[in-house]
């Protein structure tokens, strides 16, 4: 019979392993398994927990385990749950996590037992080392907030020390549930019966502690989307008009596409992915959310936009340009793991050949939004520094809030602990002639 920390262990092997990404290994998992919500939300506090905790959890495991490769890797992941449970879920009481663990390896390897209890008992006996004890800063934080050691450096030189710690402690406040409710008419409404409470960030937004949204006849019904509170702000810093021809460059899964089409009456947003189940997902967005007469669907690479649609095409361009995704670490923890520093002048140099290419379909007085779901500034300022220096038909358009907090040099930059958001940028740009 399938226990919780069975499907942890399965789960975590296909993330580590296999190179699943944890939310969807978590969902198919979950998916299959005959096991009560009370189990359900343990295996995903399990399976979260170990991989946003992993640089840490290898570390302590370091002081007991000479050489890992010398054990099973299902052994090592079993052994970094294990830790997890004793240092962060103060509830389950250490000796049924040894317990726990004991029963797995003797299911999976008749003998592995012994070793799974000895080392765990030995960890308890003789307690976990002090990350303190690190001498190099840098060092000491990647362990301590289990992000690798360039990122540490790259957020403490572009937020300074205090913020940028600031910041790796909120990834570890749990992720508020956001929704965009469709007709503001009954946002009250709904607000009260979610007992959600009212967004800081957007006025289409209600964000709730916890609670699984999707679930709800107001998500059933089209009444509200699943959607964070920052990328709410991006359709409204377009200015779309009832008539506007929009082009939405980078739209999967379509959460921004259907914010966009419901400003339109007569309009039309044509939506570009370079994958076409990516499209499906925008349609199945647009259809539940009653707009899918507004949106056409196209299978086309954003920096094609140029040669296919030629000059003047569109009022308004969204290009929510593909990014490190860096300011969805509390989300979906492997990223911090799964980047390195070199990608971001790769991912910058996609970025400008996508507004190179949209730019010259967008008509005189038009509007270009470029937005990432990332804090890096070679991600944000920077392309927009370069786009603008090698476009002098284009200038930027200030974005205003009422928060001043999340203003920077006319651009909106929010960072994780400011709001307990994703981190997100947005930018304006108009074409003058």
């Amino acid at each position: 019979m399938q226990t919780a920390r069975g499907l942890a262990l399965t789960i975590l092997g296909e993330i580590f392993q296999d190179g699943a990404f944890s939310n969807i290994a978590l969902k198919k998992g979950l998916g299959k398994a005959n096991l009560s919500e009370v189990d359900k939300s343990l295996v995903t506090e399990i399976v979260y927990g170990t991989v946003s905790r992993k640089l840490t959890l290898e570390w302590y495991l370091s002081h007991f385990v000479a050489d890992r490769d010398q054990i099973d890797p299902w052994i090592y992941h079993l052994l970094l749950m294990s830790l997890y449970q004793f240092v962060y879920l103060e509830k389950i009481p250490p000796h049924a996590v040894v317990h726990e663990a004991v029963e797995l390896a003797k299911q999976r390897k008749k003998g592995s037992e012994k070793y799974v209890n000895a080392l765990l008992r030995k960890m308890l006996r003789e307690g976990l080392p002090s990350i303190d004890q690190i001498k190099r800063v840098n060092k000491r934080l990647s362990i301590r907030y289990s992000l690798p050691v360039w990122l540490v450096k790259k957020l403490l030189d572009e937020y300074g020390e205090t913020r940028a710690i600031a910041i790796f402690e909120s990834l570890y406040v749990r992720n508020k549930a956001s929704v965009r409710v469709v007709d503001l008419d009954q946002k009250e409404d709904i607000k009260e019966r979610l007992q959600a409470s009212d967004s800081l960030l957007a006025s289409t937004a209600l964000v709730k502690e916890n609670g699984y949204v999707a679930g709800s006849d107001y998500f059933k019904q089209g009444k509200l989307t699943i959607q964070d509170e920052t990328s709410q702000l991006v359709a409204p810093a377009l200015e779309i008009q009832a008539s506007d021809q929009v082009l939405d460059a980078c739209a999967a899964p379509g959460g921004k596409t259907v914010h966009m089409a419901s400003y339109l009456i007569d309009g039309k947003i044509t939506a570009l992915d370079l994958y076409n189940h990516k499209l499906l997902l925008i349609q199945e967005n647009a259809n539940r959310l009653g707009v899918a007469d507004k949106i056409e669907t196209k299978q086309l690479d954003a920096r094609k936009v140029s040669e296919t649609f030629g000059p003047d095409a569109f009022d308004k361009v969204l290009v929510d340009a593909p990014c490190s995704g860096i300011g969805l670490i509390r989300r979906k923890p492997d990223i911090k793991y799964n980047k390195d520093n070199a990608d971001f002048a790769s991912l910058q140099a996609v970025q400008l050949e996508i507004l190179d290419s949209v730019c010259q379909s967008v008509r005189k007085d038009g509007i270009i939004v470029y937005s990432t779901c990332t804090i890096i500034s070679e991600e944000n300022t920077e392309v927009v520094q370069q786009f603008l220096a090698t476009h002098p038909n284009f200038e930027l358009v200030p974005l205003d809030h009422e928060r001043n907090e999340i203003l920077k040099e006319g651009c909106i930059l929010i960072t994780p602990e400011l709001y307990g958001s994703d981190g997100f940028f947005i930018s304006r740009f108009r074409r003058i002639s």
